[in-house]
């Protein structure tokens, strides 16, 4: 075994939480360990929000391009995926040389390789030609991720499928891309590649997209796709697939209307994520697991293992990076004597089709499930005149407010910019302010947070009956 290498702090990972730990424990003088196997920065800035992002911004560019004649203006040739791509690459290269300037301002040591638990807060350090380290830190972070889950049906992983980080080095535009999964991910890249041009065909498992959210918000996201025309096939069980991703490949099975067969060019598994921990052998670091592979932790983020604990998707935290980046708050300010923890906390999300989708706190299936009354306001985007000004009026704003009292008990938005419209519901549901502090602000006049006036203004009184009819969702 050889020679152990000991520092103050261990962090396995460099993702979002990894990385803030690292650079604030270097920067308060603790000599700091990161290991890391591929990513500096972790999957956001590199393989996953970021890139995907960018790329899904030249789509939506194309879309205002093919929309030119509404606009007054000539349109536009066939899209250039490797410039897409290269437009792509070259942010990502930029956010890669800010986190290695950051890393090295903080004076913390990256060893690359793959880290795997010998002992408690014991680690030894592979990496293919490079001598084995074992290092100990008298605290150690887990911060190893999430990856794209590939089910064991017959033939997919034979056909090479994308996930979203191949799908995101495409150099040529897919002729048929055949998406598996209506969640986050298959809906942002099937929504992006229709957009520049690709015949585009989504399989969903249950009866309807979006199974997490509302009827009429998965019902708005469907004539959305459908508008643009992505066929989206329900209930669709893959028994086998065909062929090689990239050239033609087949998904066989079964659909609400009977047998499936489905053939494309290109193929993305988009079916959910698997926590990044079996390489770790967590287990002899004192670090149990979960049945589904995540790291056990309580609300302060702590592990089963003294002095150890995980952050982000391996602890089974919701998977985005703002909530990553809030584990490495909770932990730091645990560390620091404060009391934080996880339990409660608001978890807002971006679903970054155009028009986005966004929300926060309850939503209608939430509340009826949890036996919590509400009264419910809603507002069409065509009343926002801002929407009125950029011919984006698909969409609309909904608010749930406590029946017997005037907490705002969540929101969603389905319009342009609809995750900028966030941060001051979130501010008034974190500090208790009635709805009415949001319905009586002075809003900047045109802009889309009008409608959050308007969409408040609208709230029944305590005694109207809290259901109303469904209003019209406009093109």
């Amino acid at each position: 075994m050889a020679e152990i290498e000991r520092y103050d702090a261990v962090v396995v990972g460099t993702g979002e939480a990894g990385k803030w730990m690292a650079w604030h424990l270097g920067a308060t003088g603790k000599r700091v360990a990161v290991v890391e196997r591929q990513y500096l920065g972790g999957a956001c800035p590199n393989v996953a929000c970021l890139p995907s992002k960018n790329v899904i911004y030249s789509a939506k560019v194309a879309s205002y391009l093919k929309r030119a004649a509404e606009f007054g203006l000539s349109g536009c040739g066939p899209i250039d995926m490797a410039r897409v791509r290269a437009r792509k690459d070259q942010m990502v290269a930029a956010g890669r040389a800010v986190h290695v300037a950051k890393f090295e301002q903080s004076r913390v040591a990256i060893l690359w390789g793959t880290g795997r638990f010998v002992d408690l807060r014991t680690l030894e350090v592979t990496a293919p030609g490079q001598p084995v380290r074992v290092i100990c830190g008298d605290r150690v972070f887990l911060d190893t991720g999430s990856r794209a889950l590939v089910d064991p049906i017959p033939g997919l992983r034979e056909a090479s499928p994308m996930t979203h980080v191949e799908a995101l080095d495409l150099d040529a535009l897919p002729e048929h891309l055949v998406v598996l999964g209506g969640g986050y991910v298959g809906l942002e890249f099937a929504q992006a590649m229709r957009r520049f041009g690709s015949r585009v065909t989504v399989l969903q498992r249950g009866p309807r997209i979006l199974p997490r959210e509302d009827d009429d918000v998965a019902a708005a996201v469907s004539q959305l796709f459908e508008s643009e025309g992505i066929e989206i096939v329900t209930q669709a069980t893959v028994s086998k697939v065909e062929g090689r991703s990239g050239e033609r490949v087949r998904a066989v099975g079964t659909a609400a209307d009977g047998d499936l067969m489905i053939e494309g060019s290109h193929l993305l598994v988009a079916t959910g994520r698997l926590p990044n921990t079996e390489d770790l052998d967590p287990r002899r670091g004192g670090v149990e697991t979960t049945d589904h592979g995540y790291i056990r932790v309580n609300d302060r983020l702590e592990t089963t293992a003294s002095s150890t604990w995980a952050m982000g998707d391996c602890a089974g935290s919701p998977h985005f990076t703002h909530i990553a980046y809030d584990d490495f708050r909770t932990v730091r300010d645990n560390l620091a004597g404060a009391r934080r923890t996880t339990t409660g906390r608001q978890v807002p999300f971006c679903l970054f089709t155009d028009p986005e989708l966004a929300r926060v706190g309850l939503d209608e299936t939430q509340a009826r499930e949890q036996g919590v009354a509400y009264r419910r306001a809603t507002l069409p985007a065509t009343a926002i005149l801002r929407a009125q000004t950029l011919s984006e009026t698909r969409g609309f704003l909904k608010a749930l407010v406590g029946a017997d009292d005037d907490r705002i008990l969540g929101f969603t938005a389905f319009t342009e910019g609809a995750g900028e419209l966030l941060p001051a519901i979130q501010l008034a549901m974190r500090e208790n302010l009635p709805y009415g502090a949001i319905r009586d602000l002075v809003v900047t006049h045109p802009t889309m947070a009008e409608g959050l006036v308007s969409l408040f203004s609208g709230v029944p009184l305590r005694s109207v009956a809290t259901s109303k009819p469904a209003f019209p969702i406009a093109p």
